[in-house]
């Protein structure tokens, strides 16, 4: 859990700070994560290749990055790059991705130190290049005294996989006779996920507008409120994360329980939220 942070709010834009006057300091997530959506399309709008709106995607992450260290988030978690990606997507686009990813690393790590950030990964990162893990893998060293938010990026990641990832260690362990499986419980399950050392997202926001999970993080966001934003990801500001903070703690979390006066049984404990 990161250390409580001295207030850097001062450094919001005064658009942002408008925002977080209004936010009430008991109503606010400890970890937000972002399914990063539209950078073809925003590309696609001004005739550009794909390859531009995945530059610009990656200028949009600093961006809410620098904010969310501002409001001393605790836990910000990025789906960068999925396993569907790694397997679907033209050789030429990947191999563009993962250039992108080592240029990000390589310009930004001095930002991240600037403004207290530390990142990390989740997914199953072996299978990527080595030149590329490498890259990672000194990003996440030089951050890793870091303090205040956490940058997670979801990277040759699905949920799918990574929930086969851990029942196979928990097979191990079975096999082993560490574990009975009679004895198994949801706890057992979460010690083996990426996330192990995390906690599940309070909130997750989707851009462009889809009204899909994609594959992100599924176990983990069973209780979490969704905000999706037509706004697509290369047009996305640290003003966009405070609002969709802000509507975040307009809603009543239930956890499949009764709320306050008026709520009726059987309502779903995560509704989306669609800004209007």
């Amino acid at each position: 859990m990161p250390l409580e942070q001295p207030s850097r709010v001062h450094e919001l834009s005064a658009e942002e700070a408008a925002i977080h006057r209004r936010l009430d300091p008991a109503r606010l997530p400890e970890h937000v994560a972002i399914i990063m959506d539209g950078n073809g399309r925003w590309a696609g709008k001004r005739s550009l290749k794909r390859f531009f709106g995945h530059k610009q995607g990656a200028e949009s992450v600093q961006y809410v990055v620098e904010t969310a260290s501002r409001i001393n988030l605790s836990w910000l978690t990025l789906y960068a790059f999925s396993l569907e990606n790694n397997l679907r997507r033209p050789r030429l686009e990947v191999s563009f991705l993962m250039k992108l990813l080592s240029s990000y690393l390589t310009s930004n790590v001095g930002r991240m130190n600037d403004n207290n950030v530390r990142i990390q990964y989740i997914g199953r990162i072996h299978e990527l290049p080595p030149e590329v893990r490498e890259r990672m893998e000194w990003a996440a060293e030089e951050t890793c005294r870091n303090t205040g938010t956490t940058l997670t990026l979801a990277l040759n990641y699905g949920a799918r996989s990574e929930l086969v990832d851990a029942m196979r260690g928990l097979a191990r362990e079975i096999e082993q006779g560490l574990l009975r499986p009679e004895h198994l419980t949801e706890q057992d399950i979460q010690r083996h996920l990426y996330t192990r050392d995390m906690p599940d997202p309070d909130l997750l926001i989707r851009t462009s507008g889809e009204m899909r999970i994609s594959n992100y993080l599924l176990w983990q966001i069973a209780y979490t409120e969704i905000f999706v934003t037509d706004r697509l990801w290369p047009d996305f500001r640290g003003v966009h994360l405070l609002e969709a903070i802000e509507a975040y703690g307009s809603r009543n979390r239930r956890y499949g329980g009764l709320g306050e006066v008026g709520d009726e049984p059987g309502v779903l404990a995560s509704k989306v939220l669609v800004p209007r």
